[in-house]
């Protein structure tokens, strides 16, 4: 049985230089929780003097960072075309 890990393995990334995802630094400064920096499963987001960061280069396109966020200060959308995540075959 192939586990998580093993999964992620298969993944390729096809980076755009424009990033998917941008911050309203803003509306993300009232958050408290900054659920953002514990829910992306690829771990994208951190803090750096009280001011989320985030880097697409490995994510994962799950949009879990856009549902989680409560301020509703994170816009999310698909990269284009040919970019972004895929799958290889194992």
């Amino acid at each position: 049985m192939i586990n998580v890990q093993d999964k992620i393995n298969l993944l390729r990334f096809r980076l755009d230089r424009q990033s998917h995802i941008t911050i309203d630094q803003e509306k993300c400064a009232a958050c408290a929780s900054k659920p953002c920096l514990f829910a992306c499963p690829a771990g994208m987001f951190t803090l750096a003097e009280s001011e989320v960061l985030y880097s697409h280069e490995g994510c994962l396109e799950c949009g879990t960072c856009y549902v989680i966020c409560p301020g509703k200060s994170i816009t999310w959308h698909y990269p284009k075309g040919g970019c972004g995540v895929s799958f290889r075959e194992a």
